[in-house]
């Protein structure tokens, strides 16, 4: 039985998906807001936190 890793997006990833500037990325993750990682220095996010932050905003939008 294998469980499939998440797909994990680099800062420049996480910026082009949500239309954002790093400085926002950096504040979404300082605040909780989106989950993240560091791997020997280099955050990482996984794809399926992005989903969610998207799916928490639309959710508020409504």
């Amino acid at each position: 039985m294998t469980t499939a890793t998440p797909e994990l997006l680099t800062v420049s990833d996480v910026m082009a998906r949500l239309k954002v500037g790093r400085s926002k990325v950096y504040d979404l993750i300082r605040s909780h807001r989106l989950a993240s990682i560091k791997i020997d220095g280099a955050r990482r996010i996984p794809a399926d936190a992005v989903r969610d932050f998207i799916q928490n905003q639309l959710a508020e939008a409504a």
